[in-house]
């Protein structure tokens, strides 16, 4: 990661940012943005992005539209955070540095900021040792297949991946076909060749097939 030179918050509310007040506090330099049209991540390629959960659009999870879509480009961590509000593994496997919540104390959060700056994650450790603890274990779970089940999955493209996944859910061929925005003839050739990879003799075996192997699709998807 570039070193970080300065911090830019996105504080769309009227009350004064006090977390940029306690970052200047510390030497660190900062811009506070009151609307998202006034950001330039461009220019402030690298600056490290703090965005306030309060006053900012949410998707279902609780986190800020914005952030979605900054966190492929900058870094990028959450203030001002609503504990009842946020699903802190979404963020996390989003690619959110960390989460300054509303409730913390001072010191905690002059904390976090230095952490995140010095390229740290700030999430609590229960939740990172709980994230890493399951990654591991579906890792281990696709290392568990023979090499022959491993030839018959790589076997398998991606396009026909997807088609195992939603004919697992029950859908039928026109419904596949609208999905992906292909003919029906083009799903029927598919799956005809999804069988023969799978050495599968009608839906219900493939369906049979792809719950053993669930976690693979998981980990390719």
């Amino acid at each position: 990661m570039s070193k970080i030179d300065g911090l830019v918050f996105l504080h769309q509310v009227a009350a004064p940012c006090h977390l940029a007040i306690l970052a200047e506090s510390i030497g660190l330099k900062t811009r506070i943005v009151k609307q998202v049209s006034d950001l330039e991540p461009e220019r402030d390629a690298n600056s490290f992005y703090l965005i306030s959960q309060e006053g900012a659009a949410l998707d279902s999870k609780g986190i800020p539209l914005l952030a979605s879509r900054l966190v492929p480009h900058v870094p990028v961590a959450l203030y001002q955070v609503d504990r009842d509000k946020l699903e802190p593994e979404t963020a996390l496997l989003l690619g959110i540095r960390g989460l300054l919540y509303a409730d913390q104390r001072m010191d905690l959060l002059l904390t976090g900021l230095r952490k995140m700056v010095a390229d740290e994650l700030w999430y609590d450790r229960t939740l990172i040792s709980k994230m890493f603890r399951h990654l591991v274990k579906r890792l281990d779970s696709a290392n568990d297949y023979s090499q022959e089940t491993v030839a018959m999955l790589e076997m398998l493209t991606k396009r026909e991946r997807t088609i195992i996944q939603l004919v697992s859910s029950g859908a039928r061929n026109k419904e596949i076909a609208d999905n992906l925005c292909i003919s029906e003839h083009t799903v029927k050739a598919h799956i005809s060749s999804i069988f023969r990879k799978t050495q599968s003799r009608n839906r219900v075996e493939l369906l049979r097939w792809a719950q053993t192997y669930q976690s693979h699709f998981e980990l390719c998807s």
